[in-house]
């Protein structure tokens, strides 16, 4: 999964800045900035490319060959819990330890776990439990790479880039998104009709991941990152770091709003979404082969609505309010929920899923341009981290929730009450006072696009607070 060379990290105290390299983005006069963007970007491209041939494969396997919402549940607890846990201690090493290298070090993890279960699959052993077995493992290193990726991006971009290096970015995993989905149906298809249907079909898949994987890793490697440094030579601990982090997301109003905006998006729109491939074999069932074509075309579909939705962030919306978009497209998950389970025929199913896709970038492009700019650049690894939490255990709970469900009741009546519910939940935490007031705290910061004006808006919060 793809989600850097930074000097060794400083032992500090709380006060913060910004090395000279990162200064010198900061005013535009670092001319090798774009290129550096560019070789990330290009290296995360590969690696995802065959991450997400992977994804596609082992999930239409375990839906075509199980048609269980129980199996599903299980796949998306060991796919995204063990992320949970790692993320708590993958925070607090961005901000201690050379980020690259941590990309470079779980990309390579994930590829050797990737490589070990082809082998193994090859011998004729495939029971599922070693399906989930790598997966979890998988996840566990996305738990490592997914604070690090985030908080690099502001290492190598100026912050006036930000919005539109993270558009583009999202515009490029949707591409992508586009054209693995065609390119694992084709590949597993080919792989299913040689192997009888077997595990075995998903093989030729996983060398591919190996191999983006080790181009992704010497692209990055490629990439000169100065170190984010702190003011004083203070030294802290590990576990000094982790509590400051946790001790910084609860008393930083936006970012305590955004954690909660992002379980409920999560839990209630993620999680039922992720059994529309289930819903399309059993409503819209097409026979075993059309079933693989047809996953696809739901794939697509999505990719498409992804890559349109970030062409138009990082184009049209990169001036406008990221606390607008946030809210905006959180309300129309709900509506489209709501839409995919009314859906009468596998058209208009397709559709929605073009149209969930196209809100994606609204939602997830601003929500993580607005915590790099608001979050001083020593605690975005923390940060993120924590971000990383709430989305790989919202996820699986939601899972835990709908899985079992989707075996009893019909799965359109669970994406219609989800989405009812998206509605009346997002609704509230934009209209609480607490909501509203992390909302003008976010807008103060993100109008100054300063880092310090994070914390002066919130210390101005917590004062109104207190004098309330």
């Amino acid at each position: 999964m793809a989600s850097a060379e930074s000097a060794p990290y400083r032992d500090a105290g709380a006060a913060a800045s910004l090395t000279p390299d990162n200064e010198s983005m900061d005013d535009g006069s670092d001319p090798h900035w774009l290129r550096k963007v560019i070789l990330f970007l290009s290296g995360q491209t590969v690696s995802l490319f065959g991450s997400l041939l992977v994804s596609y494969a082992v999930f239409w396997y375990l839906t075509i060959t199980y048609r269980s919402g129980v199996i599903m549940m299980l796949a998306a607890v060991f796919g995204f819990l063990p992320q949970a846990v790692v993320s708590i201690f993958g925070g607090v090493w961005a901000d201690r330890h050379s980020r690259k290298l941590l990309i470079m070090g779980a990309d390579g993890a994930i590829a050797v776990t990737t490589l070990a279960l082809a082998l193994i699959m090859m011998s004729g052993y495939d029971e599922v439990w070693l399906i989930f077995l790598t997966m979890a493992l998988r996840s566990a290193g996305a738990g490592i790479q997914m604070p690090a990726v985030s908080a690099l991006i502001p290492q190598i971009a100026p912050k006036r880039a930000l919005i539109r290096v993270n558009g583009i970015n999202g515009s490029i995993q949707s591409a992508m998104q586009l054209v693995t989905p065609a390119a694992a149906g084709g590949l597993y298809a080919w792989a299913s009709a040689a192997t009888g249907g077997s595990a075995a079909s998903i093989v030729p898949i996983f060398f591919i991941d190996v191999v983006t994987a080790a181009i992704g890793v010497g692209l990055l490697a490629l990439i000169p990152v100065g170190a984010v440094r702190r003011a004083t030579d203070v030294p802290t601990g590990y576990f000094a770091d982790l509590l400051d982090g946790v001790r910084y997301v609860i008393h930083h109003a936006f970012v305590r709003w955004l954690l909660v905006v992002f379980a409920i998006i999560f839990v209630l729109t993620v999680a039922p979404t992720n059994l529309t491939p289930l819903m399309l074999v059993r409503s819209f069932d097409a026979g075993a082969q059309q079933n693989v074509v047809l996953l696809a075309v739901l794939e697509i579909a999505f990719s498409i609505g992804m890559m349109l939705g970030g062409v138009a962030v990082a184009s049209l919306f990169a001036g406008r309010s990221r606390i607008a978009m946030i809210v905006a497209s959180s309300l129309v998950f709900g509506v489209l929920a709501i839409g995919l389970g009314l859906s009468p025929n596998v058209w208009v199913f397709f559709g929605f899923m073009f149209a969930i896709g196209l809100a994606v970038p609204f939602f997830s492009t601003s929500s993580m341009t607005l915590l790099q700019e608001t979050v001083e650049p020593e605690r975005q690894g923390r940060v993120f981290g924590f971000v990383g939490i709430v989305m790989a255990v919202a996820m699986p709970f939601g899972m835990v929730v709908f899985g079992p469900l989707a075996d009893v009741v019909p799965i359109e009546l669970l994406l219609v009450a989800a989405g009812i519910l998206t509605f009346v939940v997002v609704g509230l935490a934009v209209w609480l006072p607490a909501g509203r007031r992390a909302i003008v705290a976010a807008r103060e910061a993100s109008a100054a696009h300063d880092p310090s004006a994070g914390a002066a808006a919130v210390e101005s919060l917590m004062q109104r607070e207190n004098a309330s």
